[in-house]
């Protein structure tokens, strides 16, 4: 403590010191109240702090001199709400509709934020004209009819506590206590917006400008502790966490200026440290005093302090005390806050033109006003310096010291003073017993029941000479909404606030919160960029958010999303996939359309295999040639020679039907690929098991007395052939009439392409029908491999043999590279077993044979045969 108090000393020796800044900051021993009176035939009173007062220490180390004991520190700005009262009373004596007649007058104290004299000023209320003998009234010149309080809540608590014993009703314009005794808030009338609309105001501009990331500083008592209590959880209920939630008390009758900042050092520190770029400040008028004198404190950071988006409440008016007078007000440029909703009084700012210290006589308030506001002394003081003259104009003081424009606060204190003119006029035009005495023109007190008002208050309604409507619900609330103001600081030290939205809790829902965020100035560090207040920066595009642990929830981790997904907004929870059409960019945070593909003619795969059957086609074509040429000889009428036409054409039929699989796959293509190629390789399979089986059977029949010899013939292979096709044809028509093929997209099998391709429909009849081509070509191996040691010139077994290897061969590899491939590859590794199958028959069978016929002709004779079986003999 000691310590704190020297370093403020040392630091700002104007604050024990204020005769160096503004010598008439000390006056005369304040035992008394200062008053403002105006007579009338009935009062509106009120206390309406406009100096703070602060005692010296009384030590008791030397005898008690007369030197003056207390300090008074002028709020120059709070003399403007003194004024509204004063000129709301002018306008409605002057106005003929309203209480005609009667003539009201007011009565001003000065409380200095004590409650001692919060506490004499009600009991002066309740005394005699310039007697104070509480509960006890002689005269009729003291009809108070209301007391108007404000602006701070504890004022008001204290006035509620004695005021509501003798059931005048206390207007309240500024800050509400909480009353928890339902007997003493039937005596109390807040004429300030329902705070509820203010608590979900802040809430909208913290949610509107995405700042989810503040600080939080509320005073300590009963309107802070609801606030933390009550209102924090649901803005954290929607998203906004809190780096620090700091309580401060406002100590305004400290025994010297060191205990005013001894809330606010650990504050401070606490700010310096924070990364929160806004700062709600839940405060009353003096909360703006302290706040200057934190944001002054040498250890902070000038350049932090300005860039702080200070979000302050309502009733946190602009105030200050005389020593701040040079200080500079950057730190609030760019800051936001919610004031009571007002509108433009012309009037009132010509009644300010006429101001000065001699228009008012009893105005126990105007010459601490006017040696404060213009630095200048009177002629009649002790004190030496530049005289005032009584010229001085209004309209030359900087906004931190006086604004000529009404504020939100004087404009609810202008329409309290009109909600209790009102009431009173109807409470006076609804009775018979008020009546004008007509030889006095005076009203009867004992006629005038004070508690007769409240009735009348809560049912107000009216239109103000702004224009507007006034008017309370069915609680006896003001209802009236926020404006949203922001702040512009110059060098000068003024300031001006710019209106830039409002909170109208009247308006349709869809209008209740607005705000014209291109009107918006922010602090200078931000460059004109809207402010972030975010624990971490933004999760960029393609990454999502993890919360971090031990953190609050708006502290969190950043990941890229995984393989196949995106986030394609900042900060998102979970990465999503692309639709089915569509796959991410190599950053992840988009979706592009996945190329559609096909196994075509013009890619080099396609080609490849075009030219591939191509020229197995006119090998093919040219085998089948060269069979017809010399189909007279030996070698190709063995083994019957229909049999190698049919599997001749079966192989050039197979090598064509590969262009049922390439190209972009149609309706008709997927109708007969897969049936036309089943069909034809049971037809060329059958071929090779029927010259199979009809050579056993041939060097079976050469023994003498077989029986096998009347098997011999065209008419067992022609069966054979027929029966192992028809089979197939038959799986082939039940495949097409139950599930037949269709053209359908693979949108999953590739991530960055969708796959154009036949679906087989019936996947179980696709594998049906290659089963039984594997079937037929195991019989047809099986019998060729056992009969390949025949002794015979033109025997066919051990090529046969050797070709139904090589195809089963492919076509045992062919399904698992086909099961593990996806796409157009499948296509590829269908058609290319469909080749290498056929070719291995075409090769291992007619080769040798056009070999003989080509080259060895002197082999292909009868004689050659007939040698042959002589030597087999």
């Amino acid at each position: 403590m000691l310590l704190l108090k020297i370093t403020v000393l040392v630091l700002f020796p104007q604050l024990t010191s204020y005769t160096t800044i503004a010598k008439s900051t000390i006056s005369k021993s304040t035992h008394f109240l200062q008053r403002f009176y105006q007579p009338g035939d009935f009062i509106i009173a009120g206390i309406l702090p406009q100096s703070i007062l602060q005692s010296k220490v009384a030590t008791f180390h030397k005898q008690p001199s007369h030197d003056p004991a207390n300090e008074r520190l002028v709020l120059t700005q709070s003399y403007q709400q003194i004024l509204a009262l004063v000129f709301a009373i002018k306008e409605i004596n002057e106005t003929p509709w309203i209480l005609p007649n009667i003539t009201l007058g007011f009565d001003i104290y000065n409380n200095e934020f004590r409650p001692q004299w919060t506490y004499l000023a009600s009991m002066e209320f309740l005394s005699s004209q310039d007697r104070f003998t509480p509960n006890f009234k002689c005269d009729t010149k003291r009809n108070t009819i209301t007391v108007i309080g404000g602006p701070d809540s504890k004022t008001c608590l204290d006035m509620v506590t004695t005021l509501f014993i003798y059931k005048i009703s206390l207007m309240i314009y500024g800050s509400s206590p909480l009353i928890n005794n339902k007997e003493t808030a039937h005596f109390f009338h807040p004429m300030f917006p329902n705070v509820k609309h203010q608590d979900m105001g802040i809430l909208r501009l913290l949610l509107h400008f995405n700042w989810v990331w503040v600080g939080v500083i509320s005073l300590d008592d009963d309107n802070g502790e609801r606030f933390v209590q009550n209102i924090l959880p649901i803005y954290a209920h929607r998203g906004i966490c809190f780096d620090f939630i700091e309580r401060c008390c406002i100590k305004s009758t400290s025994k010297d200026g060191a205990e005013v900042l001894l809330d606010w050092f650990p504050i401070s520190k606490v700010i310096l440290t924070s990364t929160s770029n806004v700062v709600i400040v839940y405060g009353e008028m003096q909360t703006m005093i302290a706040l200057r004198v934190l944001i002054a404190l040498p250890q902070m950071d000038d350049e932090e302090m300005e860039s702080k988006v200070w979000l302050m409440t309502a009733q946190m008016e602009f105030t200050s005390l005389p020593f701040q007078r040079h200080w500079g007000l950057g730190f609030i440029h760019g800051s936001l806050s919610l004031a009571v909703h007002r509108q433009e009084m012309l009037d009132f700012q010509k009644f300010l033109k006429i101001r000065n210290h001699t228009a008012e006589k009893k105005d126990g308030f105007v010459r601490d006003f006017w040696e404060n506001a213009f630095n200048c002394f009177f002629s009649d003081s002790n004190e030496y310096g530049e005289v005032c003259t009584g010229k001085e104009n209004l309209e030359m003081l900087p906004g931190s010291v006086f604004e000529t424009s009404m504020t939100g606060q004087s404009y609810n204190l202008y329409n309290t003073v009109y909600a209790v003119a009102h009431a009173f006029h109807n409470m006076l035009s609804s009775t018979s017993k008020h009546q004008i005495i007509t030889d006095k023109k005076k009203w009867k007190l004992s006629d005038i029941k004070t508690w007769q008002l409240h009735y009348f208050l809560r049912q107000v309604s009216f239109n103000n000479n702004a224009g507007e409507n006034v008017f309370c619900d069915q609680t006896g609330e003001l209802e009236a909404g926020f404006d949203i103001v922001n702040w512009v600081t110059f060098p000068n030290q003024s300031f001006v606030r710019i209106k830039v939205g409002k909170i109208d809790p009247m308006a349709f829902p869809e209008n209740v919160f607005t705000i014209h965020g291109d009107a918006l100035v922010w602090p200078q560090r931000f460059n004109q960029i809207q402010p972030l207040s975010l624990c971490n920066d933004y999760c960029s595009l393609g990454h999502f958010k993890a919360k971090k642990e031990d953190q609050p929830f708006c502290c969190y981790d950043c990941f890229p999303c995984p393989a196949e997904k995106i986030s394609n907004q900042e900060d998102m929870t979970n990465c999503f996939e692309c639709p089915e059409n569509q796959h991410p960019n190599s950053f992840q945070d988009s979706c592009i359309p996945k190329d559609i593909i096909f196994l075509s003619y013009e890619e080099p795969l396609g080609i490849s295999l075009t030219v591939f059957a191509l020229w197995l086609l006119f090998i093919t074509m040219l085998v089948l040639l060269i069979f017809i040429k010399y189909r007279n000889t030996p070698i190709v009428k063995a083994n019957n020679q229909n049999l190698t036409y049919i599997l001749l054409i079966s192989l050039l039929l197979s090598f064509l039907c590969i262009f049922l699989f390439i190209g972009q796959p149609q309706k008709v293509c997927c109708f007969l690929r897969q049936t036309s190629f089943s069909i034809i390789f049971s037809v060329a399979i059958s071929c090779v098991l029927a010259k199979t089986i009809t050579v056993v059977l041939a060097f079976l029949a050469t023994n003498p007395g077989s029986k096998v010899r009347k098997w011999v013939g065209k008419k067992l292979a022609n069966s054979i052939v027929f029966s192992c096709t028809f089979i197939q044809i038959t799986l082939c028509t039940m495949w097409l009439s139950a599930s037949p093929p269709f053209p359908d997209f693979d949108r999953h099998s590739r991530t960055k392409e969708i796959v154009l391709e036949c679906n087989e429909g019936s996947t179980s009849m696709f594998y049906c029908t290659l089963g039984f081509l594997g079937f037929l070509a195991m019989v047809s191996f099986t019998i060729a491999f056992l009969a390949r040691k025949l002794p015979d010139s033109f025997n066919e077994a051990k090529f046969i043999t050797f070709s139904m290897l090589v195809f089963c061969s492919v076509w045992l590899s062919f399904v698992p590279t086909y099961l593990s491939t996806k796409g157009k590859y499948m296509v590829a590794v269908e058609i290319f077993s469909i080749l290498s199958s056929s070719a291995g028959l075409l090769s291992c069978i007619f080769f040798p044979k056009c070999y003989i016929i080509l080259l060895r002709s002197d082999l292909n004779n009868r004689e050659q045969l007939i040698r042959n079986k002589k030597s087999r003999k």
